[in-house]
């Protein structure tokens, strides 16, 4: 028995090495675990285009939106590691698994090939409500009920959820989550005032409060953002040491051949280091990191123990 898995190794092994070379030899999936029109959307579609003509394959964007993520989560972790299906998530990747109950596992069942790049988190208030600064709001937050004010945010376990919590505490205020199915539909209702106050990244928010649709009340980066002029960071207002920037990662299933990994990393490297592609990223609010492999495996780690705190601190469930 042993002689015959040693032999069944060794004619694998040339077979392995053929799919390795010939990659890709048949289309590829982009996976995005949000609806169409936010930023982790935006990230796949700037890439598509470059990814289709350095690969010499099509390149699809599939959406499939649903439980902050997970269920895109969940598609790519299923998928055959044949390095055909790629997902393109965000920090909510890391977070989930400290608030619901996955049918994967993510540090076993995915690889991190590529952080793309970070920028802010942006809280935003509609021109009709009253407060035109965090300052005000949070003096509005005092003077009413516990939780009276509520926040919209794309899903419960998102960065824009638990950062918010985070903020809530070290105000000292209480606000209530109003948790949607992805960040396009809850910016629909922002715009419309349905919510008063709406926690989104850059990339979304950013173009309606540069054109007065929304109002900037602060970022959850260290100083003011650069895209953002007039829209002071957390820290300048008062919240000592509060940042939170938001992030977004290109992941595959784990079983995928490290050449295969390798190779898209270098591809999704060589995209970002293109002045144009990286002239796009910039203008959606991001800064463009590009770490790949083992240097993003360190962050999102890092990320997953810094956020799961918040969590269990603040017991936040699916609920939300």
């Amino acid at each position: 028995m042993q002689r015959r898995a040693v032999t069944l190794g060794l004619l694998a092994a040339p077979s392995l090495a053929l799919a390795q070379e010939n990659w890709p030899n048949r289309p590829l999936r982009l996976i995005v675990g949000w609806p169409p029109g936010g930023s982790v959307d935006i990230v796949a579609r700037l890439l598509q285009p470059r990814l289709q003509a350095l690969l010499g394959q099509p390149v699809v964007v599939e959406n499939r939106p649903g439980a902050t993520g997970t269920l895109g989560a969940a598609e790519t972790a299923r998928a055959a590691p044949d390095g055909l299906t790629w997902l393109i998530a965000q920090d909510s990747q890391v977070i989930t698994p400290s608030i619901m109950t996955l049918p994967y596992d993510v540090r076993r069942d995915f690889a991190p090939i590529m952080l793309i790049g970070r920028g802010p988190l942006l809280v935003t208030s509609h021109p009709s409500n009253p407060w035109g600064s965090f300052q005000e709001l949070m003096a509005a937050a005092r003077a009413r009920p516990p939780g009276s004010i509520t926040y919209a945010t794309a899903g419960v376990g998102t960065m824009m959820h638990v950062a918010m919590v985070q903020l809530c505490n070290l105000a000292g205020v209480d606000l209530t989550h109003v948790p949607y199915r992805g960040g396009a539909p809850a910016l629909a209702d922002a715009l419309a005032g349905q919510v008063p106050l709406f926690v989104t990244n850059a990339p979304v928010g950013g173009p309606h409060v540069r054109n007065g649709a929304l109002k900037g009340l602060g970022v959850t980066t260290a100083t003011a953002w650069r895209d953002l002029p007039g829209v002071p960071s957390f820290q300048e207002q008062g919240i000592a040491g509060f940042e939170a920037p938001t992030w977004w990662g290109v992941f595959s299933p784990a079983g995928v051949p490290g050449g295969i990994r390798e190779r898209m990393a270098e591809t999704l490297a060589r995209i970002l280091a293109e002045p144009e592609t990286r002239g796009r990223v910039e203008a959606q609010g991001m800064d463009v990191l590009a770490v790949a492999g083992e240097g993003f495996a360190t962050f999102a780690a890092a990320e997953t123990e810094r956020w799961a705190r918040v969590v269990r601190a603040n017991n936040i469930r699916l609920a939300g």
